[in-house]
């Protein structure tokens, strides 16, 4: 069969919807596999208004065998990056493919010389336009229902065409399962949780709407901008990508569930919540319609599960309790809500601290996602 691999044109509607169809169709009859809302992926494929493209490029390929489309592939210069770790790396994101090793080659291999006219050196991925894209293929965890649209789904072939290629481990992103039963805080990380508060340099913010979130995004803004600066994916976000991801933030959570740690008068930690509305995304097919919109905040409050995906105590803070601090708020949030399971989605392996803390809260590691990368 003969395999055509084709450099989509991002303002033409009918490769753009050929693009994002693919995995509708190849995960159809797959119950792990929670669709992205497909007016998100538009906005990925947008070069006007994903804040993404003010600094950096992207190009999207697909591959075809005979009429029909089979494999997908965005690759990327991600500059910001590239310069603050002064490193001439590519990087890939919303693969998609057919078990067929020769498609999976050719389409790479069409993303390794778009790599290479640019004076790239490395391919890395899957990493997205932005950090609430997700990191990595799934390699361990096919069984579990995917976390919404945090992170990815694929099945268990997508790790074998890679290493065919010739990618190999760069980074894992481990989430771990987190009964509520379970949640054990150990005495020690509770008294000193209780003391920091009691001397009143730590304190806890809390919101009941989001217009006071909105008030304080600046600062969460920066705060995130601080508190990861040791993470394997860091870049320095531009105001233009904070707001985006702010944005996209306020459409889904829930006020209550966002927590800042402040220091005195600095705002120095911060915990997101986000129950799972995952079944009702299933059941919405990637589209938001009115009816949509209600199931999705019905789902909301109905939901047993929650996702804790963005946590951070800046590093200066570790050892004055404030970790302490965050573990004793994320217990609080879990049982006041009700929730029977927890989730704490792509933890770095390279943030050896908080797996250890997770660990010993009496979190199981239960899906990985890898992060591989190539030398071309």
């Amino acid at each position: 069969m003969m395999i055509r691999i084709e450099k989509i044109d991002t303002r033409n509607k009918t490769q753009v919807n050929q693009f994002i169809q693919l995995p509708f169709r190849l995960y159809s009859d797959c119950p792990q596999w929670v669709p992205p809302f497909i007016s998100d992926v538009k906005i990925m494929l947008n070069r006007d208004k994903h804040p993404f493209y003010e600094r950096s490029d992207a190009d999207f390929f697909l591959a075809w065998q005979d009429e029909e489309v089979v494999a997908r592939l965005a690759v990327m210069e991600h500059k910001p990056f590239n310069q603050y770790h002064n490193t001439k790396k590519a990087s890939f994101t919303l693969f998609e493919s057919i078990n067929d090793q020769e498609v999976a080659n050719q389409l790479f291999e069409a993303a390794f010389e778009w790599a290479r006219a640019r004076g790239l050196n490395e391919v890395v991925g899957p990493k997205g336009l932005c950090s609430f894209d997700g990191y990595g293929i799934l390699v361990k965890g096919f069984e579990h229902r995917q976390m919404m649209t945090m992170v990815s789904y694929n099945y268990d072939y997508y790790p074998v065409l890679l290493e065919n290629l010739g990618f190999e481990k760069e980074v894992d992103f481990v989430s771990c399962y987190l009964p509520t039963s379970d949640f054990k805080l150990p005495e020690k990380v509770k008294e000193v949780a209780r003391r920091v508060t009691q001397r009143g340099r730590f304190g806890i913010m809390n919101f009941s709407n989001k217009s006071q979130l909105k008030a304080m995004a600046g600062k969460i803004g920066e705060a995130y901008n601080k508190a990861f600066v040791n993470n394997w994916e860091y870049y320095p976000l531009s105001d233009g990508e904070i707001k985006y991801l702010l944005d996209t933030l306020l459409q889904v959570i829930n006020p209550k569930l966002v927590k800042l740690i402040t220091y005195k008068e600095d705002m120095v930690g911060f915990l997101l919540a986000f129950p799972d509305i995952s079944a009702a995304l299933q059941r919405q097919k990637g589209r938001i319609t009115p009816w949509g919109i209600l199931d999705l905040l019905g789902e909301m409050k109905r939901a047993n599960w929650v996702s804790l995906n963005g946590a951070g105590i800046l590093p200066q803070y570790h050892g004055l309790g404030g970790n302490a601090l965050l573990y004793a708020e994320m217990q609080k949030s879990i049982l006041e809500f009700g929730f029977e399971h927890a989730e704490l989605t792509q933890v770095a392996e390279t943030a050896v601290q908080m797996r250890k803390d997770l660990v010993n809260v009496g979190g199981q590691e239960y899906k990985n996602h890898r992060v591989y990368h190539r030398a071309i």
